[in-house]
């Protein structure tokens, strides 16, 4: 997570130019994928995406209709390394993550997965998300049910069978043993400083293709952790 040219945060060096965010509307997860998700009867699920930066991932999932609540976080290691300088040495197995709370009558987990393919990151990258690298940094989904596991299964078959990326989809697909907050530093950082140079190349333009590639899912006021 990078300011301009200035490291920050004690992250890693950049080995090649950064890249300009980049994103493309995948299919709608098919029938067989909506059928893994069992209906709504609860008035909330938890699923745990990982995608890069936890920054970005965070921003879109609160631009999303039907998200309760979008917290940055650790997940895929123990509790007692999840703290930001520990989890950013790449040794601790965790990922940054984020715990997305939603509303399953508004908005279904297979759609939250199409946004998550489609405009929080891209899936391609291994252990990494553009100018960050390392394990950290991974793409994975941490899975809370098995019909989740079912879902996520399936659609990521089902966008490898139609070869929607040039290169193949490399996100892990993990039970989640548990998610730990981030800093209260790290929270709706996305929105808290739109000056950053890091978020003005690689976060605003997320929210910016969630808009328009799903503007039906689209919020413009950020649903902000407290």
């Amino acid at each position: 997570m990078l300011v301009g040219v200035v490291l920050v945060l004690g992250l890693i060096n950049i080995s090649s130019p950064a890249k300009a965010e980049k994103a493309v509307l995948l299919p709608a997860p098919s029938a067989e994928v909506l059928a893994a998700v069992t209906p709504a009867a609860q008035t909330s699920e938890t699923a745990v995406f990982a995608g890069g930066c936890f920054w970005g991932v965070q921003a879109v999932f609160q631009h999303t209709q039907g998200v309760l609540s979008a917290v940055s976080g650790y997940a895929g290691g123990s509790a007692g390394d999840a703290d930001y300088n520990r989890v950013s040495g790449g040794g601790t197995g965790h990922a940054e993550a984020v715990q997305v709370r939603f509303d399953p009558k508004q908005i279904s987990y297979a759609q939250l997965l199409q946004i998550f393919f489609s405009v929080a990151h891209d899936p391609t990258q291994l252990n990494r998300q553009y100018p960050d690298v390392g394990p950290q940094y991974r793409s994975a989904i941490f899975y809370t049910t098995p019909a989740h596991k079912l879902a996520a299964e399936r659609y990521m078959a089902q966008l490898g069978s139609a070869k929607t990326f040039p290169s193949p989809i490399v996100t892990q697909l993990a039970p989640l043993q548990g998610f730990y907050a981030a800093e209260a530093y790290h929270q709706n950082y996305a929105t808290l400083h739109p000056e950053s140079g890091y978020i003005a190349q690689f976060d605003r333009p997320k929210i910016a293709n969630l808009q328009a590639l799903l503007p039906a899912v689209y919020r413009a006021q950020p649903v902000l952790v407290p």
